[in-house]
């Protein structure tokens, strides 16, 4: 399998200001609906653009990320931990998706997301 990016997400202290914010900024609206109170999906005017969110915190700080798509999200973490990377966030399983957070030995923190 390729592995493509298919979601990006920011993290926020602030999820209201945050929206309010690039809202103002870029007039990306938000949909209604989301994952869990809180979470919502970003419209940016662009069909078929990227999944993109702004939530609360999930960990300890604001934090700006990427998904990557992966087919086995325990192998993919176990070759992360192998190469010198970490685990950041344990995976979470929501309708549809299993996601986790790793980190590069450098510090860099990337989703992983698996379709369920």
């Amino acid at each position: 399998m390729a592995h493509p990016v298919v979601h990006a997400e920011i993290r926020s202290s602030d999820p209201d200001g945050t929206r309010s914010f690039f809202g103002e900024l870029f007039g990306w609206t938000y949909p209604a609906e989301g994952a869990y109170p809180g979470y919502t999906f970003v419209d940016t005017g662009v069909p078929d653009a990227l999944y993109t969110a702004i939530s609360p915190l999930q960990g300890d700080g604001d934090l700006v990320t990427f998904f990557v798509g992966v087919d086995d999200m325990a192998t993919s973490i176990a070759d992360a931990t192998r190469l010198g990377g970490r685990l950041v966030q344990e995976p979470v399983t929501v309708p549809g998706v299993q996601f986790a957070l790793i980190a590069d030995p450098q510090g860099h923190v990337v989703g992983l997301a698996q379709q369920l």
